[in-house]
């Protein structure tokens, strides 16, 4: 029986956020916290495959204590049990420090029930790194397999997983390992409506809630800010674009003035009538 542990994150929807001129940073209170959709594809996936081979699908993420919404969110899709971790140690955590923290949390689920697969999105809307999937994998010693488009075979029997990575110009059929990560594309599969029980469920659901103090032996320098060697120097919203020009005139008018605003922005001018 499969046990896959999906990583997940609370992000807000940068379809709607807004920057503060002043600070220059993303107003994260401008805009509803939403499920990663790289992880909601993610956690489609792993149920899946529990549907497929049998098993248990855990989701894990660290995060402010709101952050269970998320993950009832993954238990509506289908997941059986969810992991919080949070605590003040983990603000302000890049993505190294956030990988270190995972990996710690995952261990510890693995303490009660060993982890067959790891997988988690691409990358998260506010982020946009890719980062965490794989730093993850190498804090576990275990095999990254990322923008993975399609899973052929997951077999816990012979240890080892098969599946297509994202190319540019195609994808590759790779073999791993188990235990292995996956880190996917939104490609991979279609999140449906979830069932009435499934939500309902999800409603009532509590989740485990981890501090730093339950993680066991964990190295607090690696935690939060003092485990951050990343530095974010400026952030700032990108230009708007102009406003377009209206033509007036006839029809020929017209037509003149947006062949000469196509040759002002090729660099060419119009030599005028009588004009050598």
């Amino acid at each position: 029986m499969l046990h896959i542990v999906a990583c997940i994150k609370q992000v807000p929807d940068t379809k709607i956020i807004k920057m503060n001129p002043k600070t220059n940073t993303m107003d994260r209170a401008s805009a509803p916290a939403i499920l990663n959709p790289y992880d909601a594809h993610a956690v489609e996936e792993a149920v899946r495959l529990k549907q497929r081979y049998g098993g248990v699908v855990s989701v894990v993420t660290m995060g402010p204590p709101p952050a269970v919404k998320a993950i009832r969110k993954c238990i509506e899709i289908g997941a059986d049990a969810g992991y919080l971790v949070t605590d003040r140690a983990f603000a302000g955590a890049d993505t190294l420090a956030t990988s270190y923290a995972i990996t710690k949390a995952i261990e510890k689920i693995a303490e009660e029930h060993p982890v067959d697969l790891v997988i988690c999105g691409k990358m998260t809307i506010d982020g946009d790194t890719g980062q965490v999937g794989p730093g993850v994998a190498r804090r576990l010693d275990i095999p990254p397999l990322t923008n993975v488009k399609k899973v052929v075979e997951v077999n816990k029997e012979q240890g080892y997983a098969i599946v297509h990575r994202k190319l540019e110009d195609g994808h590759e059929v790779v073999q791993s390992t188990l235990p292995c990560l996956f880190s996917v594309e939104k490609e991979i599969n279609e999140v449906p409506y979830s069932p009435l029980p499934n939500m309902l469920r999800a409603a009532r659901y509590n989740p485990v809630v981890w501090s730093v103090n339950d993680l066991g032996d964990i190295d607090r320098t690696l935690l939060g800010l003092k485990g951050s060697p990343t530095i974010v120097a400026k952030v700032w919203p990108p230009e708007k674009p102009k406003g377009g020009e209206m033509l007036e005139g006839t029809a020929t008018e017209q037509v003149e003035r947006l062949m000469d605003i196509l040759r002002e922005k090729q660099g060419l001018f119009r030599v005028k009538e009588g004009q050598s």
